[in-house]
């Protein structure tokens, strides 16, 4: 082992979410070395929309104004959707992908900025913190693991190799991952046997053209001869140095190559008008989902793309990678420090996998075939008034918060409380009320700021404190318990008005990842019990999950 370079955790992979569980590792003492084989963050505009959701990660990893200040797009022309029928420039459109709506259940505005700026403000915070190893232009080659830990070999491209002992290794090397053939994982793939095309083109006309749609960055497009796929537009770069620059993808023939194809044409047909086009950049992937069989093999984990991908349809993918390290970081933590039970590593196959199958499931696919039934049903050039009915519903029907995208750990091996989803899954609704299994919407603190400005870095206690006292007294036993049985607690007592009654309970037991691990009352408490599950000790191991 003299030889190896050690550490704790390998990381391989330094896209968004290899280093944002970089920084989250880090954050907490936990030292780890991420190989990327890219010097330097790669220009392509994908991974643009940042939830609210993420936008609490970067808050917690002391990333959120390095991330703002990185926008590309002047804050007058706003981060919002729209979608329209047939062309661009046609009658019909409505506001999409409404993220307004649930801002209250979240502690922080969402955000929109190219993939590549994201990297850089990751890679920014991970080298302040001195628990990170980046190996800028260095690859995964060989790997293989023991009980004891992984040993992987690295390569640049000048042939150098080295080689690191880790005690865990994680792939975030994207959908081809290395890191998950050697680990031996296998994939599940639904094949929608269609070509897609993307294009980065400059466009000062464009510009001018929407300049009727105030407020609206990316812009979705839906065609009757697409059958339900669309063709989408979206702003990169406004800033000075970088002009009008825009990206768009859509379907196109098979065999259709750079040479071979009329994209400008494509691009009038679909905005509705011509226009001054600088195309930069043409790249073209199939239209699939993967879903690995399981996250992880022993001592490998995969997160992000090396786990999952799927059509760039809704801005789901970084999103649910940067999730996937958020939840699998607090874990390796807790695990590397000790009181992290045999459960709680699994437990992120358990929570994740079955949470991205959901989102494939009903949120993408699912969207893909409402647009096509709708599509096929109505045309306003053959029953008008039927279709502005329908198109009207249509745009209605983007606020609704039943069966709404709202990732939740019910049932998880975790998580102390009922499962009457029967499990994880992305469908939920946003609500205030503290759910095990479910993200704690922030409410207002009594000092000042909101409750997730009194969540601590392990497990925390929110205590409610009502006109008898049994909430003080539960709280010193929970304190109690973590005492003896060495988890970290960080108990922060409130009173139970001033918007805090909106959580329905007196005890709220909060994970580090600012999901609910168990919420109730005072009355017939079991704390060690409570922390033994939420730990990873309790019971026997994850539950297993077969997507549908």
């Amino acid at each position: 082992m003299s030889d190896a370079e050690g550490t704790a955790v390998l990381i391989a992979g330094g896209g968004p979410v290899g280093m944002g569980l970089a920084v989250e590792l880090g954050q907490r003492g936990i030292a780890c070395v991420v190989a990327e084989r890219h010097a330097l963050p790669q220009p392509i505009p994908k991974g643009q929309n940042l939830t609210q959701r993420t936008m609490e990660h970067f808050q917690a990893w002391h990333a959120e104004d390095a991330l703002r200040g990185a926008r590309t797009i002047p804050k007058e022309y706003g981060i919002g959707g729209l979608t329209a029928y047939g062309t661009l420039l046609g009658e019909y459109h409505y506001d999409w992908l409404q993220r307004e709506l649930v801002r209250p259940f979240y502690a922080a505005d969402n955000e929109r900025l190219p993939q590549y700026e994201t990297e850089r403000v990751l890679r920014a915070r991970a080298a302040e913190l001195p628990a990170v190893t980046t190996l800028f232009g260095w690859s995964l080659d060989t790997m293989e693991q023991d009980a004891d830990g992984v040993r992987a070999t690295l390569t640049d491209r000048g042939g150098a190799r080295r080689t690191v002992q880790a005690a865990y290794a994680v792939g975030c090397d994207g959908a081809r991952s290395r890191t998950r053939e050697l680990a031996g994982i296998t994939e599940t793939r639904a094949d929608h046997d269609r070509v897609m095309v993307l294009l980065v083109f400059q466009s000062d006309a464009l510009h001018r053209l929407l300049e009727r749609y105030p407020g609206k960055s990316y812009y979705n497009v839906l065609h009757p001869d697409l059958d339900g796929y669309w063709m989408f537009f979206g702003r990169v770069d406004l800033r000075a140095d970088g002009g009008n620059t825009w990206f768009f993808h859509a379907p196109v023939p098979a065999g259709t190559t750079a040479d071979n194809y009329d994209f400008r044409a494509y691009l009038f047909r679909a905005v509705g008008a011509e226009f001054d086009v600088d195309i930069r950049h043409v790249g073209f992937w199939d239209l699939r989902f993967a879903l690995a069989d399981q996250y992880g093999a022993g001592r490998v984990f995969i997160a992000g793309d090396a786990a999952h991908s799927h059509p760039p349809y809704g801005g789901y993918g970084i999103n649910t990678g940067l999730e996937d390290a958020r939840n699998l970081g607090w874990k390796l933590a807790a695990t590397l420090d000790g009181w992290g039970g045999g459960g709680l590593l699994p437990s992120y196959d358990a929570e994740r996998r079955p949470v991205f199958a959901s989102t494939m499931r009903d949120f993408i696919a699912h969207g893909i075939e409402t647009d096509r039934t709708f599509l096929r049903a109505f045309d306003p050039a053959q029953d008008q008034a039927a279709f502005e009915a329908q198109w009207a519903a249509r745009g209605s029907g983007a606020k609704g918060e039943v069966n709404a995208f709202e990732p939740n750990y019910e049932g998880s091996p975790i998580v102390d409380g009922p499962a009457p989803g029967g499990g994880p899954s992305a469908k939920g609704g946003h609500t205030f009320t503290a759910r095990a299994g479910h993200h704690l919407a922030p409410r207002p603190s009594s000092q000042g700021g909101t409750t997730f400005e009194r969540l601590g870095t392990g497990l925390t206690l929110l205590a409610f404190i009502g006109d008898d006292g049994g909430e003080d007294a539960a709280a010193e036993a929970f304190a109690d318990a973590a005492r003896v049985s060495g988890v970290p607690l960080h108990v922060s007592r409130d009173t139970r008005d001033g918007g805090r009654e909106a959580y329905g309970a007196g005890l709220v037991l909060v994970r580090p990842d600012q999901f609910v691990a168990w919420a109730g009352e005072a009355t017939d408490l079991d704390a060690m019990g409570v922390l033994e599950v939420a730990a990873g000790r309790a019971g026997s191991g994850p539950t297993t999950f077969t997507p549908d």
